[in-house]
C-alpha cells in the first residue's frame, strides 16, 4: 500500500469537508439533482467514450494507484551481476532455471538460455514494452476522461440550474433550488475530476514511467550478459540508472 496516495486522498477529501462542517455543515452541499446530473452523466459518459471491457478493467486499474511498484531495480541488478558471472563461467546453459525477480525478467533469460543472439533478444522485449506501455496508456485516457468530463457535466449542472432559474424568477422560492443545482454541480464536477482523479492518473503514469525503466534496464542487462560483457561492467552501466546515493551503496557492497 502506497501511503503518500491513501494519505494524500483522505487528507485532501478530509480538508474539504472539514471546510463544509466548519461552513454549516454538510446538509447545503448534499443535493440528489447535482449527484445525478454530475456523477451519474460522468459514470455514463465515460462508458460511452471507451470500450465496455476497458471500462470495466479501469476500476481494477484505478486502485493500483494505491499499490506502488514491489520490483526493485537495485535487486534486480544485483541479480543481473550474479547471472552474468554464471553465464560468463559456465556458458548460457548455466542460466537454465535460474531464479530472476520478475516474469519479464524470466523471459528475457529464456530467451538466452534458447540461444538467442542479442538483436533477437532485444526486438522481443523491446516488442514487450512497447505493448505495456499502449495498455497502460489506455487505461489512463479512461481516467483522463473522468477528468475531462466531470467538469462538462458540472457545467451542463449550472446552465440547467440557470435555465431553472430563469425560467421561474417570478417565484422566489423556485430560485434557491435552482441556484444550488446551478453551483453545486460545477462543485461536484470540479472535485472528482481534480481530488479524485487528477491525482490518481499522475499516480499511474508515474507508475508505468517506473516500469518502463525498469524494463529497458532488464533488456540493456540481458543485452551485455549476451554480449559476454564482465559482471562489473555491467553492473557499473546499469548503475547509471539509480541515485547517486543508491549507487555508491551498491558499489559499497559488490
Amino acid at each position: 500500500m502506497d501511503i503518500a496516495s491513501l494519505i494524500g486522498m483522505i487528507g485532501a477529501v478530509g480538508m474539504i469537508v472539514g471546510a463544509m462542517i466548519s461552513n454549516g455543515g454538510l446538509g447545503p452541499y448534499l443535493h440528489t439533482a447535482s449527484t445525478l446530473i454530475v456523477v451519474g452523466g460522468t459514470f455514463f459518459g465515460v462508458m460511452y467514450s471507451t470500450p465496455l471491457p476497458r471500462f470495466l478493467a479501469s476500476f481494477g486499474v484505478m486502485a493500483k494507484a494505491f499499490l506502488p511498484p514491489v520490483k526493485k531495480q537495485e535487486d534486480m541488478i544485483e541479480r543481473m551481476v550474479d547471472l552474468a558471472g554464471i553465464a560468463r563461467k559456465d556458458g548460457m546453459m548455466a542460466l537454465e532455471g535460474q531464479e530472476v525477480p520478475d516474469k519479464f525478467f524470466e523471459k528475457g533469460l529464456q530467451l538466452l538460455v534458447d540461444g538467442a543472439d542479442e538483436g533477437k533478444l532485444t526486438v522481443q522485449l523491446s516488442q514487450e514494452i512497447k505493448a505495456m506501455k499502449s495498455r497502460h496508456q489506455a487505461n489512463h485516457q479512461v481516467l483522463k476522461a473522468w477528468v475531462d468530463l466531470a467538469p462538462a457535466m458540472g457545467m451542463i449542472g449550472t446552465l440547467i440550474g440557470l435555465v431553472a432559474m430563469l425560467g421561474n424568477m417570478a417565484d422566489p422560492k423556485a430560485i434557491g433550488p435552482a441556484m444550488a443545482t446551478a453551483l453545486l454541480t460545477t462543485l461536484y464536477g470540479a472535485f472528482i475530476a481534480n481530488v479524485i482523479f487528477t491525482p490518481m492518473q499522475n499516480k499511474l503514469e508515474g507508475y508505468t514511467e517506473y516500469e518502463v525503466v525498469y524494463r529497458e534496464m532488464v533488456v540493456d542487462g540481458l543485452r551485455n550478459i549476451a554480449r559476454g560483457e564482465s559482471p562489473r561492467n555491467i553492473q557499473d552501466k546499469m548503475l547509471s540508472n539509480l541515485p547517486p546515493k543508491v549507487q555508491e551503496k551498491l558499489a559499497e557492497a559488490a
